[in-house]
């Protein structure tokens, strides 16, 4: 039977572009995000691959939800369908933060979405994934304290640190079963969150996304890699 790819945060940008490239090479996807009804580009993804991509809501902070989706999964897939590649990817980034006026509501809400929900996702999904899957954690470079110079992004920048970590847990918890765990930075991507002066397309980053997942083995398991498969400083 073949394994599925489940991507988180796949209404937009890096995540939309990994669900239409699966589906390009003839691939399944199962398709989160919060709100399915307003995903236009998604839903005629759906219409144009039958039987290939399955839409379904996920808040991934959320614990109800993640519990829902664990639940819809053999509904949604094929009996016994089991997670090939699971693509961590659904994050938010709180923009305009300035020191003196930090506030809770922002660290808290960046900790639950974008390493909370990752990590706890990934253990409820595990009886799900394949024995040698592969999940990758879309991190950041700003999540590098060696490579980090200035003060910015602090929310974001601590939570895809803290995701690192995660990362390096989650491999240590797989590893039994030949499961992979990578943090993947995809460079500075044309995006909603990454604006339009940045250097990459999302489909050349995301292609070279998935040059370096297919590429992966036990060894690199807890590594932190850009889309070239270059090594990161933690």
């Amino acid at each position: 039977m073949t394994d599925w790819t489940l991507v988180t945060g796949a209404n937009r940008g890096l995540g939309l572009e990994f669900v239409r490239q699966v589906l390009a090479d003839d691939g399944h996807v199962l398709a989160t995000c919060r709100h399915p009804g307003k995903a236009t580009a998604l839903n005629h993804l759906a219409a144009e691959h039958p039987g290939h991509l399955k839409i379904l809501p996920l808040d991934v902070g959320d614990t109800r939800s993640r519990d829902e989706l664990v639940r819809e999964w053999p509904l949604a897939t094929a009996e016994g369908a089991r997670i090939g590649l699971l693509v961590n990817n659904a994050g938010v980034l709180h923009g305009g933060e300035r020191f003196g006026a930090l506030e809770a509501a922002g660290l808290e809400d960046s900790l639950r979405t974008n390493v909370v929900g990752p990590l706890l996702l990934t253990q409820a999904l595990a009886p799900l994934l394949a024995d040698g899957a592969r999940v990758a954690n879309l991190s950041s470079q700003l999540g590098s304290i060696a490579n980090t110079t200035h003060f910015g992004t602090p929310s974001y920048a601590i939570s895809k640190a803290a995701l690192n970590m995660a990362t390096v847990q989650l491999a240590h918890a797989l590893r039994p079963r030949g499961i992979v765990v990578v943090a993947l930075h995809p460079g500075w991507v044309r995006t909603d969150m990454g604006g339009a002066r940045a250097d990459e397309t999302p489909e050349d980053a995301v292609a070279g996304l998935r040059r370096v997942i297919a590429g992966l083995d036990d060894a690199a398991s807890g590594r932190f890699l850009d889309w070239t498969g270059a090594a990161l400083p933690w």
